[in-house]
């Protein structure tokens, strides 16, 4: 279902939009994503809504039939991309597995502003957006997720949680219909 409203305590939480991350090759351009996010994170803030920059820093323990590349990561992997332009009032939230709510405040610092509804994009869609829609679901908040503000590694990883799982977890909607709705 398209995006239909947003909560007047709304705020847009951005995955994993850090250089080491988008520095991967994608299924979409993530300069094209990372475009799309600044736009968001500026719009939010105009109207006074919080902006929340996520970062990973490491991954969770456990066996994996396909884990994840191993090895240090490079110097500047978490560093939050330049474009978002952080502000001083922006949430940074730094997890260690694929969602943001698992062991970060994430859950604590949306209560204590009174958010009841989360706007989310980044990288990667089937990873780490998908694991904190599936989480803020869980969690009582509205979800939207912002199609073309989002891009994975795996061009197919993409299209199935947006075709077939944010469907059932959120409404969904481009850049510019998030944005229009904050006007409303």
């Amino acid at each position: 279902m398209p995006a239909t409203t947003l909560d007047e305590r709304t705020a847009l939480v951005l995955i994993d939009l850090q250089k080491g991350i988008v520095a991967l090759p994608t299924a979409h351009p993530a300069e094209e994503v990372v475009a799309r996010g600044a736009r968001l994170a500026a719009a939010f803030r105009e109207h006074g809504l919080p902006v929340v920059l996520v970062r990973v820093v490491g991954a969770a323990p456990g066996r994996a039939e396909a884990p994840l590349r191993g090895g240090k990561p490079p110097a500047g992997f978490a560093d939050l991309v330049p474009e978002l332009d952080r502000q001083d009032g922006d949430i940074v939230v730094t997890k260690h597995t694929w969602g943001a709510f698992h062991a970060t405040d994430l859950d604590l610092q949306l209560r204590r502003r009174g958010v009841t509804q989360i706007v989310l994009a980044g990288i990667a869609t089937g990873a780490g957006v998908e694991s904190t829609a599936r989480a803020a679901h869980e969690h009582g908040y509205h979800v939207t997720v912002v199609t073309d503000a989002m891009t994975d590694t795996d061009a197919e990883a993409h299209r199935i949680a947006v075709e077939r799982v944010f469907p059932r977890l959120a409404e969904t909607g481009t850049t510019d219909e998030v944005i229009a709705l904050l006007s409303r």
